[in-house]
Order: C-alpha cells, then sequence, then structure tokens
C-alpha cells in the first residue's frame, strides 16, 4: 500500500478505531465492575472481550453476557 493510499482512507478509519477502542473501553469498564452475567463468568467474558477486540468480542458481550438490572 503506497502513501498516498494510506492518506485517502485515513478519514475514515480514525473514527473506527476511535469507536472500536471506546466500546472496548466501555465493555472492559463494565465487565470488571459487575459480577453478574447472564451466561459465563467475568474470565470468560474479559477473553471474549479482549481476542475478538474488533467490535465483535464487545457486541457479543452487550447481547449476551451484559445481565439486565
Amino acid at each position: 500500500m503506497k502513501i498516498n493510499e494510506i492518506r485517502e482512507i485515513l478519514p475514515f478509519l480514525i473514527p473506527l478505531i476511535v469507536g472500536e477502542l471506546a466500546l472496548l473501553g466501555v465493555t472492559l469498564r463494565h465487565v470488571l465492575t459487575h459480577s453478574h452475567y447472564k451466561r459465563g463468568s467475568r474470565a470468560l467474558w474479559l477473553i471474549v472481550v479482549i481476542v475478538g477486540m474488533n467490535f465483535v468480542g464487545p457486541i457479543l458481550y452487550w447481547v449476551l453476557g451484559k445481565e439486565e438490572e
């Protein structure tokens, strides 16, 4: 990939990267501060969130793991 090509797609990549990191941070904070989950344990959800870092892990947690309050 040439430098010019990277510069062309950079305006699209920056918001995606920021959004991904924000979602990861919020999800990790929630996993670490809560002790009850619909499915699995804290260790399981930490692994899923960290390994599936690119939107998939955090979204799986919010859909399948977060217990209703």
